[in-house]
């Protein structure tokens, strides 16, 4: 059987589908999402030195854009919620790891 889509969000582009394998009687349900105009725009901003110097001089730092798949997932396999300040420091350290330099605006590092 193919692969049947339950839900579409299109504001985060998320889909989530449904999947069953007859031979082996798994059930999957999974989520895919197009991240190319997201990390387009990070890899846009990470040139753009001005834009985190300015954002640091007005006291706030576009830090990193965080597609709503790499949310879900970091949720599933570390436990930790972006959105939960208790996690920030998790967060960074995991923004901060060369696998994930895409989701960062910026060239500079920020502990948390």
């Amino acid at each position: 059987m193919a692969k049947r889509v339950l839900d579409y969000n299109p504001h985060t582009g998320m889909t989530t589908y449904f999947d069953y394998d007859h031979a082996t009687g798994s059930t999957l349900v999974g989520y895919e999402q197009d991240i190319s105009p997201i990390l387009e725009r990070n890899k846009i901003l990470q040139n753009e030195d001005r834009y985190t110097k300015e954002g640091m001089k007005n006291d706030w730092w576009h830090y990193a854009s965080y597609p709503a798949i790499v949310i879900e997932k970091w949720m599933k396999e570390y436990g930790v919620n972006v959105f939960d300040k208790n996690h920030q420091k998790k967060v960074f350290e995991l923004t901060n790891r060369p696998e994930y330099r895409y989701l960062k605006t910026t060239t500079k590092m920020h502990r948390g």
